[in-house]
């Protein structure tokens, strides 16, 4: 009445995902270990360079390319089905966006410090002089010819 479990499974094609991962994983990582702290290496040096407005673009470019390994390695989307691929950047592509459309609307605003908070006023300047400090000397009279 009841077929044993490895017929079972067999039936639904589990066989075929034996190996999901790397088949050299130790080289693999090494690879990877490499081209992370090479672009982390990229990545302090070029915030030592000023590029002006360009420096948030570069780290930022950085940041999504490591992103983007790290997803395809640790995440095995390398050796997955190709549409869980497409829709891990997706969300990336769209995280992006999203920032974009943030930092747009950001750039229009005339004045980023929040109206909302109380405004912190120095005190008005004293013209006494402090209790104990010398008076200034007096200038001399102009004389006239």
């Amino acid at each position: 009445m009841s077929e044993p479990t490895a017929h079972a499974h067999a039936d639904h094609g589990h066989e075929a995902h034996a190996h999901h991962g790397p088949k050299h994983p130790t080289r693999t990582f090494i690879i990877t270990l490499l081209c992370l702290l090479t672009l982390t290496v990229i990545t302090v040096a070029a915030s030592k360079v000023d590029f002006g407005a360009g420096n948030i673009v570069i780290a930022l470019f950085i940041a999504t390319v490591k992103a983007s390994i790290v997803a395809v390695i640790f995440m095995h989307l390398r050796w997955d089905k190709p549409i869980n691929g497409v829709l891990a950047m997706a969300g990336f592509l769209f995280l992006g966006i999203m920032l974009l459309f943030c930092l747009l609307d950001f750039d229009t605003r005339k004045d980023a410090i929040p109206q909302n908070l109380p405004v912190k006023m120095a005190p008005p300047p004293t013209s006494a002089a402090a209790p104990g400090a010398m008076a200034a000397p007096a200038a001399a009279p102009a004389e006239h010819h």
